[in-house]
């Protein structure tokens, strides 16, 4: 392999790194400035707020006496209180022993335990809040569909999905589709209740409501074979898919609707598929090669399938609106819940076998998906980041020492038994769950390596 081979390869992978250390390091300045700033109310005083590890690099003292650091390894975080003999808020015995009463209180141990209790949860407390926040602002930025199924801007397509003008009125931005294919639609839930009954056909019938009357018009398919979002780490991104791009054939045959491009890769059984690519006027042939995977149900529960990473869009926008601040807010907290909550059935299915552990990513495969969200534009960027966040705070909120979990659980210890586990004790269990964290990072990171 010559020098000039690698120049794509490395601006990718510098790209990725970039990407990747771009967004741990602002969902870590999230989580522990939750801890900082609830710590800071109930008078616990922070010493070191510190974005990276080893070496610092930039750093500045405030007013309050806290020295803000950036420091040269920027995989991750930390708050050093008073009395904390180390990053992971471990106890300075002989440091706490030297403060009078009054400085003791504004330790990490000697606050009150509500100080101390609020100081832990406000980390994974603040991603969420984070997440609930992005979500809600992306949504107000990018609006949400009108009731009523109304057409907006109709995306570029082949010729085969585009009616003759000539030959009869054709749909138009502004009209309010009343039936498709003879099936009624009288709401937005309607319309996409009947996309996978319409015929496999490039043009369809569409009774509209335009400048109020009804009229009987020709469009295109309703569902077709576009792409409207690529996977990161799929067999479609790989091939270089991407948004706007349309199937017009499997293996010669042409491709009409997205779920018979849907259920041919279903049915697949991994064989490499032979797909033609329209983009922007021109054609191209590409093989892909389906993968397994487990996707979450609405009940909870996961179904396997073989896919190669598409989702489809209908053929038009729909007329948009702006949500109020009231309903944009549900949405981002239902989003950031149903994130958490499929995460949660993910783990127990894994753990009990009903899916495969490889749905586990480590440090390389989060680092690629931030890459490709970042290559697929800033707002698909943004939306990760929530993503990205919800799942740190709720993996920092699992029982395990050495997490913020680990520690409420410390801290409901002492407040049922009247007193803190020995000494002794935290520095076993300190060492387990580290051992515990570190077991699995290995095994996350050997997913990445050897998982298909």
């Amino acid at each position: 392999m010559d020098l000039v081979s690698l120049v794509p390869s490395s601006g990718g992978l510098l790209f990725t790194v970039a990407a990747f250390v771009v967004a741990l390091l602002i969902i870590v300045a999230v989580h522990e400035f939750g801890h900082y700033i609830v710590g800071r109310w109930s008078g616990i005083h922070a010493e070191v707020f510190s974005l990276g590890f080893g070496p610092v690099l930039l750093s500045r003292r405030d007013r309050r006496g806290t020295r803000w650091q950036i420091a040269a390894l920027p995989f991750g975080g930390y708050v050093k209180f008073l009395g904390d003999s180390d990053a992971a808020s471990g106890k300075d015995g002989d440091s706490i022993a030297a403060l009078s009463p009054d400085e003791r209180r504004h330790t990490m141990h000697g606050a009150p335990l509500w100080a101390r209790a609020a100081t832990v949860a406000a980390g994974p407390l603040s991603n969420f809040v984070f997440s609930i926040a992005v979500f809600t602002a992306v949504v107000i930025a990018q609006g949400v569909a009108t009731e009523a199924p109304v057409v907006g801007r109709i995306h570029a397509l082949p010729a085969a999905f585009t009616p003759d003008p000539a030959a009869g009125p054709v749909l138009q931005a502004g009209d309010r589709i009343v039936a498709v294919a003879g099936h009624e639609t009288p709401d937005l839930a309607a319309f996409g209740a009947v996309l996978d009954t319409l015929p496999a056909t490039p043009l369809l019938s569409y009774d509209v409501l335009r400048d109020g009357q009804e009229v009987t018009v020709r469009g295109p398919q309703a569902l077709p074979p576009r792409v409207a979002g690529v996977q990161p780490r799929s067999a479609a991104f790989e091939a270089g898919l991407r948004e706007g791009d349309v199937v017009t054939a499997i293996a010669g045959r042409p491709v009409y609707a997205f779920r018979t491009l849907r259920e041919t890769v279903g049915a697949s059984d991994g064989a490499t598929q032979d797909l033609t690519i329209w983009r922007d006027g021109s054609e191209t042939a590409v093989e892909l090669r389906p993968r397994r995977a487990d996707l979450p149900l609405p009940d909870g529960g996961f179904e396997t399938r073989w896919l190669i990473g598409l989702s489809g869009s209908t053929a038009f926008e729909p007329q948009l609106r702006t949500p109020g601040p009231i309903e944009a807010l549900g949405f981002g907290a239902v989003q950031t819940w149903d994130i958490a909550r499929t995460s949660i059935s993910g783990l127990g299915h894994m753990l009990t076998g009903a899916i495969s552990t490889c749905n586990l990513s480590g440090p390389i495969g989060i680092a690629e998906t931030s890459g490709a969200m970042a290559a697929q534009g800033t707002a698909d960027f943004i939306w990760f980041l929530a993503l990205l966040s919800t799942a740190v705070g709720l993996l920092n909120l699992f029982p395990i020492p050495v997490l913020d979990g680990g520690h409420l659980v410390f801290h409901a210890w002492e407040a049922v038994a009247g007193k803190p586990p020995s000494d002794r004790a935290l520095r076993v269990l300190m060492t387990a769950g580290l051992t515990v964290l570190l077991s699995l990072m290995v095994f996350a990171l050997s997913n990445d390596i050897f998982c298909p």
